[in-house]
Protein backbone atom coordinates (compact mmCIF):
# COMPACT_ATOMS: atom_id res chain seq x y z
CA UNK A 1 0.00 0.00 0.00
CA UNK A 2 1.01 3.98 -0.47
CA UNK A 3 1.60 6.10 2.10
CA UNK A 4 -1.42 8.19 1.21
CA UNK A 5 -3.94 5.25 1.57
CA UNK A 6 -2.27 3.79 4.95
CA UNK A 7 -2.83 7.74 6.36
CA UNK A 8 -6.38 7.52 5.03
CA UNK A 9 -7.40 4.39 6.78
CA UNK A 10 -5.25 5.68 10.25
CA UNK A 11 -7.14 9.29 10.43
CA UNK A 12 -10.75 7.20 9.47
CA UNK A 13 -10.15 4.97 12.46
CA UNK A 14 -8.91 7.52 14.83
CA UNK A 15 -12.11 8.95 13.71
CA UNK A 16 -14.40 6.22 14.63
CA UNK A 17 -12.49 5.74 17.82
CA UNK A 18 -13.37 9.32 19.25
CA UNK A 19 -16.81 8.82 17.90
CA UNK A 20 -17.00 5.99 19.81
CA UNK A 21 -15.54 7.40 23.16
CA UNK A 22 -17.73 10.29 22.80
CA UNK A 23 -20.92 8.00 22.66
CA UNK A 24 -19.64 6.00 25.67
CA UNK A 25 -18.71 9.27 27.73
CA UNK A 26 -22.06 10.73 26.61
CA UNK A 27 -24.41 8.05 27.49
CA UNK A 28 -26.70 8.00 30.61
CA UNK A 29 -26.90 5.08 32.83
CA UNK A 30 -27.82 2.04 31.76
CA UNK A 31 -30.61 -0.29 32.76
CA UNK A 32 -31.48 -3.63 31.83
CA UNK A 33 -33.76 -5.92 33.53
CA UNK A 34 -32.35 -8.57 35.96
CA UNK A 35 -33.06 -12.18 35.27
CA UNK A 36 -32.08 -15.35 37.23
CA UNK A 37 -32.77 -18.57 35.48
CA UNK A 38 -31.47 -21.82 37.60
CA UNK A 39 -32.41 -24.42 39.83
CA UNK A 40 -32.90 -23.85 43.53
CA UNK A 41 -31.66 -26.72 46.20
CA UNK A 42 -33.36 -26.82 49.38
CA UNK A 43 -32.14 -23.67 51.40
CA UNK A 44 -30.85 -21.70 48.57
CA UNK A 45 -31.87 -18.19 47.77
CA UNK A 46 -30.85 -16.13 44.66
CA UNK A 47 -31.79 -12.51 44.79
CA UNK A 48 -31.00 -9.75 41.87
CA UNK A 49 -31.02 -6.59 42.65
CA UNK A 50 -31.06 -2.88 39.85
CA UNK A 51 -31.66 0.83 40.33
CA UNK A 52 -35.25 2.24 40.38
CA UNK A 53 -36.26 5.80 40.18
CA UNK A 54 -40.15 5.62 39.85
CA UNK A 55 -41.23 1.61 39.65
CA UNK A 56 -40.29 -1.73 40.16
CA UNK A 57 -41.92 -5.28 39.17
CA UNK A 58 -40.80 -8.59 40.12
CA UNK A 59 -41.85 -11.99 38.44
CA UNK A 60 -41.13 -15.22 39.35
CA UNK A 61 -42.16 -18.96 38.70
CA UNK A 62 -40.84 -22.55 40.24
CA UNK A 63 -41.34 -26.26 39.71
CA UNK A 64 -42.27 -28.53 42.14
CA UNK A 65 -43.13 -27.07 45.51
CA UNK A 66 -42.10 -23.69 44.54
CA UNK A 67 -39.86 -21.01 46.15
CA UNK A 68 -40.67 -17.70 48.63
CA UNK A 69 -40.10 -14.64 46.45
CA UNK A 70 -40.18 -11.02 47.73
CA UNK A 71 -38.59 -7.41 46.85
CA UNK A 72 -36.29 -5.58 49.29
CA UNK A 73 -35.39 -2.05 49.65
CA UNK A 74 -32.66 -0.62 52.41
CA UNK A 75 -32.63 -4.58 53.17
CA UNK A 76 -36.49 -5.05 54.12
CA UNK A 77 -38.79 -6.84 52.69
CA UNK A 78 -41.27 -4.62 51.13
CA UNK A 79 -44.87 -5.15 53.07
CA UNK A 80 -46.92 -6.93 50.35
CA UNK A 81 -44.43 -8.00 48.14
CA UNK A 82 -43.55 -11.59 50.08
CA UNK A 83 -45.11 -14.55 48.71
CA UNK A 84 -47.80 -15.89 51.60
CA UNK A 85 -44.72 -18.97 51.60
CA UNK A 86 -43.67 -21.72 48.43
CA UNK A 87 -45.82 -20.36 45.36
CA UNK A 88 -45.09 -21.61 41.92
CA UNK A 89 -46.06 -18.41 40.56
CA UNK A 90 -45.29 -14.35 41.55
CA UNK A 91 -45.40 -11.25 40.95
CA UNK A 92 -45.39 -7.32 42.98
CA UNK A 93 -45.15 -3.94 41.70
CA UNK A 94 -44.43 -0.87 43.01
CA UNK A 95 -45.02 2.18 41.29
CA UNK A 96 -45.02 6.31 42.09
CA UNK A 97 -48.53 6.68 40.14
CA UNK A 98 -50.23 4.65 42.78
CA UNK A 99 -48.35 5.38 45.96
CA UNK A 100 -47.04 2.05 46.39
CA UNK A 101 -43.42 2.96 45.91
CA UNK A 102 -40.99 3.54 48.79
CA UNK A 103 -38.16 5.83 46.55
CA UNK A 104 -35.66 5.73 44.33
CA UNK A 105 -33.00 3.11 45.28
CA UNK A 106 -31.86 -0.06 44.71
CA UNK A 107 -34.14 -2.68 44.95
CA UNK A 108 -33.38 -6.62 45.61
CA UNK A 109 -35.97 -9.68 44.31
CA UNK A 110 -35.27 -12.95 45.87
CA UNK A 111 -36.20 -16.46 45.36
CA UNK A 112 -35.50 -18.77 48.12
CA UNK A 113 -36.40 -22.45 48.40
CA UNK A 114 -37.55 -23.32 51.49
CA UNK A 115 -39.00 -27.09 50.07
CA UNK A 116 -37.46 -30.17 50.73
CA UNK A 117 -36.64 -30.69 47.26
CA UNK A 118 -35.06 -29.02 44.04
CA UNK A 119 -36.91 -26.54 42.50
CA UNK A 120 -36.33 -24.59 39.06
CA UNK A 121 -36.99 -21.14 39.32
CA UNK A 122 -37.06 -18.09 36.32
CA UNK A 123 -36.38 -14.53 38.69
CA UNK A 124 -36.73 -11.02 36.93
CA UNK A 125 -36.76 -7.74 38.26
CA UNK A 126 -37.58 -4.92 35.92
CA UNK A 127 -37.84 -0.68 36.82
CA UNK A 128 -38.52 2.47 35.55
CA UNK A 129 -38.62 2.16 31.56
CA UNK A 130 -38.95 -1.22 31.49
CA UNK A 131 -42.53 -1.97 31.84
CA UNK A 132 -45.79 0.09 31.85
Amino acid sequence: MNNKKITRIGIALGLAGVGAMTLLATAGPASASQFYGGTLHPGDQRCVQQYAAYQVRGDGQATGQGAKFKIQYNGSTVPGTGSPGLVTAWAAELRTSLGTFPGPGYYVACATNNGTTDTNVRLQLRTDGEFS
